[in-house]
């Protein structure tokens, strides 16, 4: 290599390094102007996976919490299926929204009383660990009725810390599509299903046991295909949970996501609903 080349290649590599270092302090400026539109708190979020997933499906939600600033810190919560929760991970004193990804090993459990139970251990272990008093909740697909079975059977003990926000995403209330769903899937004038499935029938308490306290987040999907559904739950199903909750919750609103960002799966990867749910969680008022 002549003398020449090696000056060209210390150049280069000097550029470069300047370069990098240049656009980290931009993006470690943006990241904490960003930062300051959220509030501070120590309320953690949980995040809870639907039918045969694991915390990797609420990855991207998670990421999106923490890049944008809203979050400063994330761990696990491992629940085995007769119970037991074990934390990965741990929080720092100063973390703000610290996140938790619930992780269920018994992933394929139709018993919604078990799944609250389960989320009932995580929401024990991080009172018993961190001395909560308050969290809040993002659950996808079959993780609502882990959410909705557990304030049933939960809601009204006030030794455990309260539910500050819920975000229901691709939420099944009133059943799955070419599952437990029934053939007329329309809801009556007061938002009630016509006909109801014996879970949402069970969940009916809710009317008024919901915890008023609670501001509500409701996230479906519409794939226009013409079925009015996220291709596995109909529109009507997830907009059930309004019927239940809406009348006693401290706020309630609704999101339809439309087109193929819209499907059922890809609801947790949407961009657009990542920054909504950061908005809702976090921002501040």
């Amino acid at each position: 290599m002549t003398e020449r080349w090696r000056k060209f290649l210390v150049i280069g590599a000097s550029l470069f390094i300047l370069l990098a270092g240049g656009f980290l302090v931009i993006r470690q400026g943006i990241w904490h102007a960003n930062a300051k539109k959220y509030r501070q708190s120590q309320v953690p979020t949980l995040y809870l996976h639907g039918y045969g997933s694991s915390y990797k499906a609420e990855e991207s939600l998670v990421k999106a919490a923490l890049n944008s600033g809203a979050s400063s810190g994330v761990i696990r919560a491992n629940v085995s299926k007769s119970g037991k929760v074990s934390l990965k991970g741990k929080f720092t004193a100063n973390v703000n929204n610290p996140l938790v990804e619930v992780n269920f090993a018994d992933n394929k459990n139709g018993d919604y009383h078990q799944d609250g139970a389960y989320l009932k251990a995580v929401v024990e272990k991080l009172q018993a660990r961190y001395q909560i008093k308050q969290f809040n909740v993002v659950a996808h697909s079959m993780g609502n009725m882990a959410v909705a079975y557990y304030l049933l059977d939960n809601g009204q003990d006030k030794k455990l810390p309260r539910l500050n926000k819920q975000v229901s995403l691709a939420g099944h209330y009133n059943g799955i599509l070419n599952y437990d769903a029934p053939k007329d899937a329309s809801l009556r004038k007061d938002g009630a299903p016509k006909v109801q499935t014996n879970s949402y029938q069970a969940l009916l308490p809710l009317k008024k046991r919901y915890p008023k306290q609670v501001a509500v987040l409701n996230i479906y999907g519409d794939i226009n295909d013409g079925s009015h559904s996220d291709g596995r739950v109909a529109n009507a199903s997830s907009k059930s949970l309004a019927y239940l909750v809406a009348d006693r919750a401290a706020s309630y609103q609704e999101l339809v996501i439309k087109g193929k960002g819209g499907q059922h799966s890809r609801l947790h990867e949407n961009r657009r609903v990542a920054q909504r749910i950061v908005n809702f969680l976090f921002l501040k008022s």
